[in-house]
This record gives C-alpha cells, structure tokens and sequence, in this order.
C-alpha cells in the first residue's frame, strides 16, 4: 500500500523520498531527463520496486532490455522482482529495436493505447522515449505527454526517461510545463570517478520543498545510495 493515506508513491527508499518531498503525489506525470550513464534507468527501476515493495502493482516499457535482462538487472541491485513478475504484479514490456522504424506518430498513437490499458498498475515506467522522441513533430509528443496527464487522473503515476539533448529547446520547455515532476540527472568526471547527481527541479503537490541537489551511487545489491554533494565532489 502507498503511505499517507494513499497519496503518494514511494521510491523503496526513505532518504530518496525525504529529497523528493515526501514521495511522488499521485496523479503525476514524471520527467526523468540526464546524460548518458547519469542512471536514469537505475531510478526508474527504483521507482518499480518501491511501488511493488508498497503492495502496489507496476509496469515498465523498456527500450533497453528483454523481460529477462530487466529481471536480472534488477536482482544484481538487490531488487529481486521475479516474483512480482510470475503473479502478475510486475508487467515488463519491452519495446524492440524493429519499433525504431515504425511512423513515429503511430508509435506514441499505440504506446498511449497501451498505457491506457494498464488500469491496476500505480506506476508506469518509460524507458526509455529518446529515440521516438528525436524521430517525432513536436505537437504529436506535446499530445503524447498531454494523454500522459488524462490517464494519471485516475490516480497512476507515470515516469517517462529521455536523454537530456532528445528535445528541440522549444519543445523541452513545453512538454517541461506539461509534467508534474521534473528531475534532471547528471555525470562528472572528478579525477578517476564519475559523480552521479539528481537535481529535482519540481514535483507539484510535494510536502515539502524541493529543487534540492543529491549526489548519489549505484552499488551492486544495494541500488541507489545518497551520498552528500560534497563528498561526492571530493
């Protein structure tokens, strides 16, 4: 079940929910935009296993990954979601490279079909939207994103990733104002490590401020770990 009264969903994470202002509100649209390597798809798969660690069902659309890649990515994070999966809590569908040729307006036309059909999952994870989105006009994603809103006002979240040059200026700004939530994920060379960083720029209805920066790790088995920004700056 999700915490305070049902309002929020939470990360699996207390110290990631605190950054995020107590959770993510449902009926949000969430914008996960970064770099290469910055762990966009490490966060998504977070928000997938607090969403089923609360009693929730979730789905995920994966560009990255087949059904059984996903399930052991998740496993060497410590998130073992097999389970999930076999008694249906879990849905995995992934997107395959022959969609890359498809007429991008028909992709986000049948992918928007699709996520209306998930009615029982709390969370709905894009992973990711880069390549359509480089491909399509941008009045067809501006409608893509406004369905988005339609379907999470039955009470859903949706987190949709994309790398941080896939938009036109003009059109980041626009689909920017149209989502809820809008984290921005970087990397940085400091010596010999690479520093991961989540600035969370908005998240409408939070309990508390944000626009807060977190420098975080991805450990194997452990997932996701916050880090001061300082010291991942040393």
């Amino acid at each position: 079940m999700t915490t305070q009264s049902s309002q929020v969903i939470s990360t699996g994470s207390m110290e990631i929910d605190r950054r995020l202002g107590g959770g993510i509100p449902l009926k949000t649209v969430m914008l996960i935009e970064g770099q290469d390597a910055s762990g966009k798809s490490t966060f998504a798969q977070q928000l997938i296993w607090g969403t089923l660690r609360d009693g929730n069902q979730a789905t995920i659309y994966t560009t990255e990954q087949n059904v059984h890649a996903f399930l052991r990515q998740m496993e060497s994070l410590g998130q073992e979601v097999t389970d999930y999966f076999l008694m249906n809590d879990l849905q995995v569908f992934p997107i395959t490279s022959s969609a890359e040729n498809e007429d991008p307006d028909l992709f986000f036309d049948q992918l928007s079909h699709h996520i209306q059909q998930q009615h029982s999952s709390k969370m709905i994870v894009i992973d990711s939207l880069t390549t359509f989105v480089s491909r399509a006009g941008g009045e067809k994603i501006q409608d893509f994103f406004n369905g988005l809103k339609d379907v999470c006002e039955k009470g859903q979240v949706i987190a949709c990733t994309v790398h941080e040059n896939a938009f036109d200026e003009d059109f980041l700004l626009r689909v920017r104002s149209i989502c809820d939530a809008y984290l921005r994920l970087q990397v940085t060379a400091s010596g010999t490590n690479l520093i991961k960083t989540m600035e969370v720029a908005k998240i409408r209805g939070a309990d508390t401020k944000t626009g807060n920066i977190m420098g975080f790790e991805v450990e194997p088995a452990m997932g996701i770990r916050i880090v001061p920004v300082s010291r991942a700056k040393a």
